[in-house]
């Protein structure tokens, strides 16, 4: 059996052990202070042990994409040229540095976000084909906005490019790994999903824009090991009868390692932006915290449909209630299916179960919400094989970013847990 502590080799990298800072949104932006503000987030993860530490989604075009407010974009060599200075200070630690890379598409939020799109009217969002049925009803009703612009085939080819350059200078300034964002409502999952692809051409198998995006990476990066999420959308409504089942995605899976990929991530949720990625309790402090109410309104069309997808938010927290590792079912088929290795995230807190996914389910275990209490965890759970991550599953830390606001921990009984840890030295390293 594999142990947390053991390395591991992705690709022509080897991870000093098996513990990674999952992607999770930084909110740092590209303005002037974008890299300090990277290096507080991901240096603590780094500096306490972390073997893998992810950079959050980036997005890969200046314009449009992007699916929360503050997202960094790297379309821009000269911005990312910047970025080695996070890198270097991530290699002094002994980690390795992952970027992840991604695009909205019919996720962006030109759809759903009022203030946003107020601003750019002119904003289409790219799509793999028209939107489907239920999201056009969504429409019409006023909760979302599609003003669509389907990929023509040379289109998804120059989107390919795109993905291939953002990945080429992340490279040259330091990325060890290049991690594709292939689940989560972005683009890439949209290929991939029978409820958004209905092509007639050859990306309507959307593993077809997968292989694309490999080609693409090894033109720009060389050998840079390449790995990506894979969605099975296994938390679909009854009603939606088109959609990446479990099976779809472990075959999906064995595609991508005969053409190339090094590492895989099967993750499992709904075919559109829900709490089925985010299972946990609902946010009520973020929902009733006076300094966010009118950034809800704005976001989302003033105070009464703020107050209707709180409403919604509520309801799915209750139909998406937290359950352990939810997705280590998915990825024990997946690792029995492929032959590179497989890592496994979503409501994973506790190092003893850690350790029975390991070489089991997975070869790597991934955290995300947790590092928003808890910046240095990998210092306990690598140290004490009994600890636990702190983090309660409320979503306070998450709702906020739709204003703006960056992922912290806001609760405070889980806040209070971290002061009386940092004060016994439990995030101390020798």
């Amino acid at each position: 059996m594999a142990r947390l502590s053991d390395p591991l080799r992705i690709g022509d990298v080897t991870l000093s052990n098996r513990l990674y800072r999952a992607p999770v949104l930084e909110c740092a932006g590209n303005g002037d202070d974008a890299v300090d503000r990277l290096i507080d987030h991901l240096e603590p993860a780094a500096a306490a042990g972390a073997g893998l530490v992810c950079q959050g989604a980036t997005i890969v075009r200046g314009e449009g994409g992007c699916a929360a407010p503050g997202m960094t974009r790297v379309d821009d060599p000269g911005f990312v040229a910047r970025l080695a200075r996070l890198t270097d200070r991530l290699h002094d630690h002994g980690t390795t540095v992952a970027i992840q890379l991604e695009h909205g598409g019919l996720r962006s939020m030109e759809t759903w976000h009022a203030g946003y799109r107020d601003d750019h009217p002119d904003l289409q969002q790219l799509a793999v084909s028209r939107p489907p049925r239920l999201l056009r009803a969504l429409d019409r009703l006023g909760f979302l906005h599609y003003d669509p612009h389907v990929l023509t085939t040379a289109e998804v080819y120059d989107l390919a490019e795109d993905f291939g350059r953002a990945a080429g200078h992340a490279v040259d300034a330091g990325y060890d790994i290049v991690h594709l964002a292939g689940a989560n409502m972005g683009i890439v999952h949209q290929f991939l999903s029978p409820f958004y692809n209905r092509r007639d051409d050859e990306f309507g198998d959307g593993v077809r824009f997968l292989e694309l995006l490999h080609d693409a990476v090894r033109d720009h990066a060389g050998a840079v090991p390449l790995m990506t999420k894979v969605p099975a959308e296994t938390a679909a409504p009854p009603v939606i009868r088109r959609h990446l089942t479990h099976a779809d995605a472990v075959d999906v899976c064995r595609r991508l390692d005969d053409v190339g990929y090094d590492a895989l991530v099967p993750v499992s949720g709904s075919v559109v932006w829900d709490m089925s990625i985010v299972r946990g309790r609902f946010p009520e402090r973020a929902w009733r915290d006076d300094r966010f109410r009118e950034g809800y309104a704005a976001a989302f069309g003033g105070r009464l449909r703020a107050g209707l997808v709180a409403l919604a938010n509520r309801v799915e927290a209750r139909w998406y209630d937290f359950e352990p590792a939810w997705n280590a079912d998915l990825c024990r088929a997946v690792r029995d299916t492929v032959s590179v290795p497989v890592l496994c995230e979503g409501g994973i807190r506790e190092r003893p179960r850690i350790d029975r996914l390991l070489g089991d389910a997975c070869d790597a275990v991934g955290m995300a919400r947790p590092f928003y209490a808890e910046p240095e965890l990998p210092a306990r759970l690598l140290a004490d094989a009994e600890a636990s991550a702190v983090c309660a599953s409320c979503n306070n830390c998450a709702v906020p970013q739709v204003t703006g606001a960056p992922g912290v921990c806001r609760t405070p009984a889980v806040l209070d847990k971290v002061g009386r840890l940092r004060k016994t030295g439990a995030y101390d390293r020798e």
